[in-house]
């Protein structure tokens, strides 16, 4: 009989400038999947809801402040990573207060929906990008 997976619950947010580009964050030396490209955002605390985390989390590694009402949710994506299961819930997020900045120094890039399709990404992210542009752009 098969072992219950371990799940790790991830909100990230799609954050959508007024250009229609998208940011994308990447991830620092010494961590996993480290060089790869990710949408900004963080692991569900336990006494947290999805939108919390993911307001936290923008506020801790962008200094962005953003308001429940003022995200989205557009997508999920489910993948086994190592002895885990990673949930990652994607939200859309076009305002906010103050200046996307890193605090951490991680590297930062602002590309429209179209670019992703060449960026190195997580696995869970990338059926995540597809879903993002049927979305903004609809269907092919």
């Amino acid at each position: 009989m098969a072992k219950n997976p371990t799940y790790l619950f991830v909100a990230a947010a799609a954050l959508i400038d007024q250009n229609g580009r998208i940011l994308v964050q990447k991830r620092p030396e010494g961590k996993p999947m480290a060089g790869l490209w990710e949408f900004p955002g963080g692991k569900i605390e336990p006494e947290e809801t999805p939108e919390a985390a993911l307001i936290r989390e923008l506020n801790e590694e962008l200094g962005i402040i953003v308001k429940k009402q003022e995200i989205e949710p557009v997508a999920f994506a489910s993948e086994a990573v190592g002895d885990q299961h990673l949930i990652l819930l994607l939200y859309i997020c076009r305002q906010w207060t103050g200046n996307v900045e890193s605090p951490d120094s991680l590297e930062l890039q602002w590309l429209p929906v179209s670019a992703f399709h060449d960026l190195p990404m997580p696995p869970a992210d990338g059926p995540l990008v597809q879903m993002l542009s049927n979305s903004l752009e609809g269907p092919p």
